[in-house]
């Protein structure tokens, strides 16, 4: 059982309501921070969790969300340089928090040194935010439809499934096996999942707990 986590998010707009939504609804405890008055309204009445109405860049503002106690703060603002200061006061404030700024442009590693992970143009989705912020090594591909994910997850050295073949392993049904992350070839009866190993799988919503279950323990 994943164990429930407490995370701030910066900027209540749609790509920090998506996460916060993703993160409550796998029972993580969110706290939102918002600077601007008509929008904290609607993120109160969404109930997700507190909301702080300020600038998340003034230490004030982030005492607040009390850092110390959560284990990961995403900025998620419209303004790249806006994202980059909230991370670099909160881990002023809380040095092992983890950290999560949205970033319109970079270079490879161009944020290395202030943040511990950047969401691009391209991932702007709660989904993936979410994610990220989680570090359980399961990533959404695609964004999930009422009733199917497409997954990427990590086996673990402690899951029933390490080291085993895919036709000695009795998936739920509702699950597909596609292929090993880097996509080389599709999944077959003699694929062996190797601990470490990132692998693909189609999931239904209804089996998703007994699939991670299985390939993380």
């Amino acid at each position: 059982m994943t164990r429930t986590k407490r995370f701030v998010i910066a900027g209540g707009g749609r790509v920090g309501l998506q996460t916060a939504e993703n993160l409550a609804g796998q029972n993580h405890e969110v706290v939102l921070i918002e600077s601007d008055e008509e929008r904290v309204a609607e993120l109160s009445d969404a109930y997700l969790g507190p909301v702080i109405h300020g600038d998340a860049t003034r230490p004030s503002i982030l005492k607040q969300a009390d850092l110390t106690d959560a284990d990961a703060i995403a900025a998620l603002t419209d303004e790249t340089g806006t994202n980059l200061a909230i991370c670099m006061e909160a881990q002023q404030l809380a040095p092992s928090i983890r950290t999560l700024a949205r970033a319109e442009t970079r270079t490879d590693h161009e944020y290395d040194e202030v943040v511990d992970a950047t969401l691009m143009p391209q991932y702007l989705g709660g989904d993936h935010a979410a994610d990220m912020l989680t570090g359980e090594g399961i990533r959404t591909l695609v964004y999930p439809t009422a009733d199917l994910d497409i997954i990427e997850v990590t086996v673990t050295e402690s899951a029933p499934v390490a080291g085993r073949q895919l036709d000695e392993i009795a998936l739920p049904e509702g699950s597909l096996l596609l292929s090993t992350a880097d996509r080389e070839e599709l999944a077959g009866p003699e694929t062996r999942l190797e601990p470490n190993e990132r692998y693909i799988v189609a999931v239904e919503s209804g089996v998703v707990d007994e699939v991670l279950n299985l390939m993380r323990g």
